[in-house]
């Protein structure tokens, strides 16, 4: 199955370049006021290479973060044009999938559970611990 893996290559390849561009984009040529500051966290690529799914992470600095994702959001999207004519020029490909722009929340999930699991640990080792009497059941020989 040599053919799945090169093909699989190649998405990984298109979809890192893709990654890179984008974020470089993002980080000097786009200067729309809506986009905050973000990059671009990871770039899903379909199986058939026709649309990407393009994962922004917004720098969690900010006051209202649920707001400001939106607006980076809708800043991407109005300039997808732009960015996928640009793609297009940078990697001189004939076909620039259609982009797809989410926010990537994943960050601020896994700092929540951190918390969480952190609060968990504290109350554990505060807590007195009961002690609990082994029973040993009488083993039946049959």
């Amino acid at each position: 199955m040599p053919e799945n893996r090169a093909r699989k290559h190649h998405q990984d390849r298109v979809a890192e370049t893709l990654r890179l561009e984008i974020g470089t984009m993002i980080d000097g040529e786009l200067s729309d006021p809506r986009i905050s500051n973000c990059y671009v966290s990871e770039v899903a690529l379909n199986p058939g290479g026709k649309s990407a799914r393009v994962y922004v992470a917004v720098d969690s600095n900010v006051k209202d973060i649920v707001l400001e994702e939106k607006d980076t959001i809708a800043g991407l999207e109005a300039a997808k044009g732009y960015i996928r004519y640009e793609l297009k020029e940078r990697m001189g490909v004939r076909h620039v999938p259609d982009l797809a722009f989410l926010a990537d929340r994943s960050g601020r999930f896994q700092a929540r559970i951190e918390e969480l699991m952190d609060r968990s640990r504290k109350r554990n080792k505060y807590a007195p611990e009961a002690k609990v009497a082994e029973v040993e059941a009488p083993v039946s020989e049959t």
